[in-house]
């Protein structure tokens, strides 16, 4: 089969062995190096995407992507501006809510609260925090009814179950320098909700009737809707704002939410920097190896340049027995850091069985795993940067050993 000569020596170079076994050392190091940089960089990266993946299928499937509230009042036709909202480009469905704070009591235990007054049929098209009810469901959230759905550990700090009544304090209105006794309301729980987090300490659900009845409201003053584009919620959001004459605060999940989405991002451009450094200063090994080699092999280079070995192929010889180092490497790194990455979730799992403690508490994230998803075209874009970085690091040994003199190192003199 054939071959450059460049190439097929470069090649069995690479495979040779050396006179001085620390510049096999520093060769087999330098492998391992890009391999290590390669490998954790994948697996890094892999966890961050499975923490942005989670955050949009988990966390963003049960907070609204946005929201307009308004600033006074309530919405005097709520069904035309549903319609309204809905018919704006990258809106995908919306429905109508109220929020009211106040104090759930049980016996002597209380809890503050964000109650969120919902319209269970519409709720669903918006959020998906139907599928994380583990004791009852929307239905049993009737208009009229008084009840209420809760998160599981609020309930577990009030010790109440499903079927239990508790009561509800709401602040009312202070008439002159005269404080009012909070008003208090019989409310019934049907349902608790598990998503992890904080949201299951902090929110709770009654129907958006009941929130009518004791607001004396006539309409929602606040709609929630989904975008198609988790990223433009923003965007979204403010230009649909601006397309009702309504007074309205325009909220999005970035507003409440993105300072996690903006800090994934950080940590991923951070360990992109640290460890292509880590490959970087792998690649300073193959420099060093090279120098080496180029020392070892003077005599070699000498001979094949009296026999007519241009300096360009003596550059590629070098070239191509550092490449084959970095390849080697990247390729190793590369089929390693994949496994890991598929496997992390697992590997974290275990390690956490043998410890007996968990690296991520549920009631502070929302999720209490450690997630990871790989993406391939990553993958493919880490593994070349590294193989770039190696290749470029071969330039200047190879351009030393092009720049010998025959006459020198064979001892002949002019």
């Amino acid at each position: 089969m054939y071959r450059p000569l460049s190439m097929f020596i470069g090649l069995r170079y690479s495979h040779a062995k050396h006179k001085n076994k620390f510049v096999s050392f520093i060769s087999v190091a330098s492998i391992l190096g890009i391999s290590l940089g390669v490998a954790v960089l994948i697996v890094g990266l892999s966890a961050m995407n499975g923490f942005e993946k989670a955050l949009r299928d988990q966390l963003l499937s049960v907070i609204p992507h946005a929201e307009l509230e308004m600033v006074s009042g309530s919405f005097k036709d709520i069904q035309s501006t549903l319609k309204q909202v809905e018919a704006q480009q990258g809106v995908i469905a919306a429905t109508p809510y109220i929020t009211l704070n106040g104090l759930l009591q049980k016996d002597n235990q209380m809890k503050a609260l964000q109650i969120r007054a919902i319209n269970p049929g519409s709720e669903s098209n918006v959020t998906s925090i139907e599928q994380y009810i583990k004791q009852g469901n929307w239905s049993l959230l009737a208009a009229g009814e008084r009840s209420i759905i809760l998160g599981k550990s609020v309930a577990q700090k009030l010790k109440v179950s499903v079927g239990d009544s508790l009561s509800l304090l709401l602040p009312q209105k202070q008439i002159g320098k005269r404080l009012k006794a909070p008003r208090s309301v019989k409310l019934k729980l049907v349902g608790l909700f598990e998503m992890g987090g904080q949201l299951d300490n902090a929110l709770a659900f009654i129907h958006i009737e009941d929130a009518k009845q004791l607001l004396a409201m006539k309409n929602a003053n606040a709609i929630a809707f989904k975008v198609d584009n988790v990223l433009d919620a923003q965007k979204i959001s403010r230009s649909v704002g601006y397309s009702l004459t309504s007074y309205l605060y325009i909220k999005s999940w970035i507003t409440s939410q993105g300072y996690l989405y903006q800090d994934i991002q950080m940590v991923k451009s951070l360990m992109y920097v640290i460890l292509l450094l880590v490959v970087a200063v792998a690649c300073f090994n193959i420099v060093s190896t090279l120098v080496m080699a180029v020392n070892e092999k003077r005599g070699d280079i000498a001979i094949l340049k009296t026999m007519g070995a241009s300096k360009w192929m003596l550059r590629l010889i070098f070239i191509v027995q550092g490449a084959f180092n970095g390849f080697v490497g990247c390729l190793f790194g590369a089929l390693c850091g994949i496994y890991i990455a598929l496997n992390l979730t697992k590997i974290i799992e275990y390690l956490e069985s043998l410890i007996g403690h968990k690296f991520l508490s549920g009631d502070i994230y929302f999720i209490d795993f450690l997630p990871s998803e790989v993406d391939y075209m990553q993958v493919v874009i880490i593994t070349l940067l590294a193989f770039v970085m190696s290749v470029l690091s071969t330039v200047y040994p190879a351009w030393r050993a092009s720049n010998i003199q025959p006459a020198q190192e064979l001892g002949y003199s002019h």
